[in-house]
């Protein structure tokens, strides 16, 4: 009880950390919001994805990327956000101060991974408002779509955090945490189709993708957000959502070894 009561007073100063850092709150809070801005107004005039050839019915731009930047964001919160934190914290010493008071490892972890899930669901919520009222995006309105959304979500928020926290561990110091992280993260945006139609994407290059959790998170949301006309396009031609769950477990299951074995709160070359 000592241990949950100490991982919930973490998460609140967590999140007091979190939103008083800028830079942080941009590209991991604003960032997907802005990128579904840039898109929707950038294709604004490009007509509708999907249509039929007299170029009615389809649904536009926007409507397109809000699956993908969704799953963006649970990336950009779990995986970038506690990869560099983490790092930073074992780099300027924060993590060996910790090393000396009775918080326990799993509190530490426990602060972190629900300041992740609790700005993930205010960044989500802000995204689908933008969508909906500034861009005219239609939400769902099937509940079913809304489970598969909250365990998806979930899932891959949790898969994120634990990868982001075994992530922290490749940097050799806080100052080239963001130069090792965010290029992995950036590569994986532009193969696993957020950025870009993932059924136009080479076959081979599908394949890799289809190795990371991100191009499965990206497609679970996208069954969720897009018309089933659009379950076509996907390469197995389904959305496939008990795979979607399979590849997020068995990451989940990776991420969590790896923490075991490599998380330390001081660095062994340190």
């Amino acid at each position: 009880m000592k241990t949950l009561e100490l991982g919930t007073s973490r998460i609140g100063y967590e999140l007091r950390l979190y939103f008083r850092q800028g830079d942080s709150v941009f590209f991991t809070f604003l960032f997907p919001i802005l990128m579904l801005s840039v898109f929707a107004v950038a294709f604004s005039t490009s007509g509708n994805i999907g249509a039929a050839p007299d170029g009615s019915g389809g649904i536009s731009f926007a409507a397109f990327y809000v699956p993908g930047m969704v799953a963006a964001g649970m990336l950009l919160s779990g995986v970038q956000n506690l990869g560099v934190d983490i790092a930073g914290e074992k780099g300027d010493g924060t993590l060996k101060r910790l090393a000396g008071t009775p918080l326990p490892v799993f509190s530490y972890f426990m602060g972190k991974i629900g300041m992740v899930l609790i700005s993930s669901v205010f960044q989500v919520g802000l995204l689908l408002l933008v969508a909906r009222f500034a861009f005219n995006v239609q939400l769902p309105t099937d509940g079913g779509k809304w489970l598969t959304f909250a365990w998806v979500f979930l899932f891959g928020v949790i898969t994120n955090c634990v990868l982001g926290i075994a992530l922290s561990a490749l940097p050799r110091s806080g100052k080239s945490a963001t130069a090792v992280v965010i290029p992995i993260v950036l590569l994986l945006q532009f193969i696993s189709g957020v950025y870009l139609n993932f059924a136009q994407l080479p076959g081979w290059l599908q394949n890799v993708a289809s190795i990371f959790p991100l191009k499965w998170m990206a497609q679970g949301m996208r069954s969720v957000f897009l018309p089933a006309s659009f379950e076509t396009m996907e390469p197995a031609g389904t959305w496939d959502l008990g795979l979607v769950a399979l590849v997020m477990g068995v990451w989940l299951v990776v991420g969590l070894i790896l923490c075991r074995l490599t998380f330390r709160w001081i660095r062994k070359d340190s």
